[in-house]
């Protein structure tokens, strides 16, 4: 009987369509699992979305639509990038599924009736983003310490979950698994940031809103997040407090929960203390893979910097894409995306390295020998180095894989490739395959490369696996498991190889980038129609000639300095650079913007405006500004890059 292998993606939140950088999870969550089926274990891949909540019922109400027909439309495009991604999950978990709401009702009756869940009312700052209260102390710079937006007061009866009363059991535990928390880094971020200086009891319901599962003796109350969303990976195989099921003996305890780093804090604090207080194992090991930035930021639709997954599987294909994202995340740092570094990466590895080596060998095969793989029977030192290569390579890609080292792995694929088409060079083929003398160390040659292909194939099933079954098809071998690699020449000879297509084209980047900028264009554009809010249109001002226009003098002026006027809430005080020495300007926008977001900015001055005294304060000119479908003003922004003093014609 195989021995099981339970390993679990964080579920993803239903808010909008995740970009590339959410997807990165699920492409490294299925390449463990492949390589875990590959070496032989009894694999449960789970994954899903998490569908309830303050911000989820706020979407909603803002498109239109009930807060569970949102969720439907959102988690059916989650679900479908997984598919599209290639992810082999063994279930699709969302949190509105009836059978999880039914059992997180039960986790959060239980813990309440045995005392871990108490009645009380918090009072504090909360961020709607995360969904998460903070006290003043834990603020940074007066905003989320998480995500970095503003909060708000809020005070609301809640119930509570004694955290604190697990502390020193949970540090036992953790004491006593050292590598319960991965990579070590993050494990120190944990116990010296939030554990060392005291757990909080954690609030686990709301009374503010209603999309949430009811908490059924208290129906005023919804379940907060922590418990349901995090109780996901029981309830999707069979938990119950009242008798779980013949898979969940069989799985539980997970062998890894794979999540970003941003939400460690929940998985290896809240989590294994609401496991503790259900008397449930807890997991075997944690681990917090960084981000995939956009170039260095994080992606952001307000930035203009996402990449979809699917727009990216369109361009280069499924295979391509999972091989850039697995290859370029380092293990502990913060990995980069850009179209520029998605096509060298596919040039330099796919097309030139790998493509070229499996193509040159099986056209070589086809063309020296009709196809057929002959028998290695003259072999010479040269061929020592590759054999070894080989098998040097899967003992070490299996060492990486145990810590999740997938970049470096498929860097050991690609290395063992290199030195395939080095070994090309070293026996020259070509020159062989002059004369009938050398016509059976040809043969070796070949069947040398084609076994050393095979080993690629195998070991690139888990992370590219239709370009793993396509070299297997080319070079006439049967897809097989690792234990296939465990020697050097178990390839038959006296077979076929197949055609030799190649299996990644070089891309043209000039010409690839600019169509990528124009579609880029034109979706913005798209977009930026179909977003535009209703207004209701001002009737037009009296109409003036051209010589009344040209007394307006409009220029381009960059925010230097920005402060709040003291004696109004309305007035802020704008120190200019106008290009012609500069000046002070009074405007009053304070109620919708503050002075760091316009400091650095360009603005559109009108720069001959009769001086005036505003609380007091000398305002020399006016900035310009629309009038918003709420009613505020929303400042108007000019090409960042015009120089200040600029006319406006």
């Amino acid at each position: 009987m195989s021995q099981k292998y339970y390993i679990t993606t964080a579920i993803a939140y239903t808010s909008r369509k995740p970009h590339i950088g959410n997807s990165y999870e699920i492409v490294l969550t299925d390449a463990i699992a492949r390589f875990k089926r590959l070496q032989g274990y009894d694999v449960f891949l789970l994954t899903g979305t998490d569908e309830h909540g303050q911000k989820i019922e706020t979407y909603a109400q803002e498109a239109g639509v009930s807060p569970k027909e949102y969720v439907d439309k959102v988690a059916g495009e989650i679900r479908e990038i997984c598919d599209l991604l290639g992810a082999s999950y063994n279930h699709f978990i969302r949190t509105t599924d009836k059978q999880h709401e039914k059992v997180v009702q039960k986790i959060f009756k239980k813990l309440y009736e045995q005392g871990d869940i108490y009645k009380g009312s918090y009072e504090g700052m909360y961020c709607t983003p995360c969904e998460s209260f903070w006290t003043e102390s834990q603020l940074v710079d007066g905003k989320c310490p998480d995500c970095g937006r503003p909060v708000k007061p809020a005070k609301e009866e809640a119930y509570f979950l004694k955290l604190s009363k697990y502390q020193k059991q949970l540090e036992d535990f953790l004491e006593e698994n050292p590598n319960f928390i991965y990579p070590e880094s993050r494990k120190r971020e944990m116990v010296n940031n939030f554990i060392k200086p005291g757990i909080q009891d954690l609030c686990v319901s709301r009374t503010s809103f209603k999309w949430g599962i009811p908490v059924d003796f208290d129906p005023d109350h919804v379940v907060y997040v922590w418990i349901d969303a995090l109780s996901n990976y029981i309830t999707a195989i069979g938990y119950d407090p009242d008798g779980s099921s013949e898979k969940y003996n069989k799985y539980w305890p997970a062998d890894a929960h794979i999540i970003g780093k941003d939400i460690l804090r929940f998985h290896t604090i809240y989590w294994p203390i609401m496991l503790m207080a259900l008397g449930e194992p807890l997991p075997k090991q944690v681990f917090a893979h960084p981000w995939l930035l956009f170039g260095e930021d994080k992606m952001s639709k307000s930035r203009g910097n996402v990449i979809y997954a699917d727009d990216l599987v369109s361009e280069f294909g499924r295979d391509a894409v999972r091989y850039y994202l697995l290859s370029e995340m380092p293990y502990a740092q913060d990995g980069s995306i850009t179209y520029e570094t998605m096509i060298e990466r596919y040039n330099s590895d796919l097309a030139n390295t790998l493509g070229n080596l499996v193509n040159r060998t099986v056209a070589m095969s086809r063309k020296y020998f009709d196809g057929v793989i002959m028998n290695p029977d003259t072999e010479e030192d040269v061929d020592d180095e590759l054999k070894k290569t080989a098998l040097d390579t899967v003992a070490q890609i299996e060492k990486y894989m145990e810590t999740f080292r997938v970049a470096d792995a498929l860097h050991a694929v690609m290395n063992l490739a290199r030195r395939s088409n080095k070994y090309i060079d070293e026996t020259a083929p070509w020159t062989l395959a002059k004369s009938e003398d050398t016509k059976a160390r040809l043969g070796t040659v070949l069947y040398n490369l084609l076994e050393s292909i095979r080993f690629i194939a195998v070991l690139l099933k888990p992370f590219m696996p239709e370009t793993s079954e396509k070299i297997f098809a080319q070079i006439g071998a049967e897809s097989d498991d690792i234990t296939s690699l465990n020697e050097f020449g178990k390839l038959t000879a006296g077979g076929n190889v197949g055609e030799a297509v190649p299996l990644f084209a070089r891309i043209d980047a000039d010409k690839l980038l600019a169509e990528l900028e124009e579609k880029q264009k034109l979706a913005q554009q798209a977009e930026a129609k179909s977003d535009e809010p209703e207004i209701e249109v001002a009737p037009l001002a009296e109409q003036i000639t051209i010589d009344d226009f040209a007394k307006v003098d409009l220029r381009v002026a960059k925010v230097t300095e920005c402060e709040k006027v003291k004696k109004s809430k309305k007035l802020l005080c704008l120190q200019l650079d106008d290009g012609m020495g500069g000046r002070q300007v009074v405007s009053g926008i304070a109620q919708w913007y503050k002075p760091e977001d316009l400091i650095g900015k360009k603005i559109i001055l009108v720069a001959n405006l009769k001086p005036a005294k505003l609380c007091g304060v000398e305002s020399n000119g006016m900035i310009c500004a629309a009038d918003a479908p709420d009613g505020s003003a929303s400042v108007i922004f000019p090409d960042q890059s015009l120089p200040c003093g600029s006319k406006l014609r």
